[in-house]
């Protein structure tokens, strides 16, 4: 049971936080329920194309343990599929719901979602090898699945109020979560291969996996500032309009 509320709490944990920081309009509790749930449900459909793309490494080996491989396999095979189901998720239900009033929801639906996946993949990857692993997710992965639901998220709150660029927008949402997320991958992977090397390899390529981490945490708390800003000058506005239709 320790190992199940470890592998649940760090989604939850910063499910509730991201909440708690859109203080001017918070969503309806369904919809954030709903939304955690389908990013729970988007494992299914992102583990049924990760077993289709495993084909092509079993056909060509050698080749997916080289460095131009292992790319492939995490931003094509991993990153893509994973982070393309969850857009499909938030897409296809928060994206257009009334409630989606202001660029920072886009953020909190996307964290749901996000944080619905992560909490899935968590409990398997602790219920096969333990608490350690439980804790080093804790501080590695699920947090890095909440930055690239960050930045997804922010790019659709932005592209849900702009009708000109509201596809780029949505396109870069999609394109910058797989970079972040492969790029975590792609030097976690490189890690493995070299696991048995006797140089600094090793440690070099958990550094990159962290510079990667680090930098999507950097935008995303970046990302979080300025849609808090724009939150805040509409709740002033419309508390200006409500004012003003009261005086008259």
């Amino acid at each position: 049971m320790n190992w199940l509320i470890l592998a649940i709490a760090p989604g939850v944990a910063i499910s509730a936080y991201i909440i708690f920081k859109d203080q001017y309009n918070r969503e309806p509790r369904r919809h954030l329920i709903i939304s955690f749930l389908l990013g729970m449900l988007s494992v299914l459909p992102a583990l049924g194309m990760e077993i289709a793309a495993a084909f092509f490494p079993s056909i060509f080996p050698a080749f997916f343990k080289t460095t131009t491989g292992i790319a492939i396999n995490a931003y094509f095979f991993v990153a893509l599929p994973e982070e393309m189901c969850k857009f499909l998720m938030l897409l296809w239900y928060a994206y257009r719901k009334r409630e989606f009033d202001e660029p920072f929801d886009g953020i909190v639906y996307a964290v749901m979602v996000g944080m619905g996946f992560a909490t899935v993949e968590n409990i398997a990857y602790v219920s096969q090898n333990g608490l350690m692993t439980g804790i080093m997710r804790m501080f590695l992965a699920v947090p890095a699945h909440a930055s690239f639901a960050i930045i997804m998220g922010y790019f659709m709150g932005k592209a849900r109020f702009s009708v000109q660029k509201e596809r780029f927008l949505l396109f870069f949402g999609v394109f910058w979560a797989i970079v972040f997320h492969g790029s975590y991958d792609f030097f976690l992977f490189l890690q493995e291969s070299h696991r048995t090397s006797t140089d600094n390899a090793s440690l070099l390529m958990f550094f990159g996996a962290m510079v990667s981490l680090v930098t999507g945490i950097i935008l995303s708390k970046k990302a979080i500032k300025e849609h808090l800003k724009i939150s805040a000058l509409q709740n002033i506005n419309q508390y200006h309009v409500e004012d003003n239709q009261s005086i008259t």
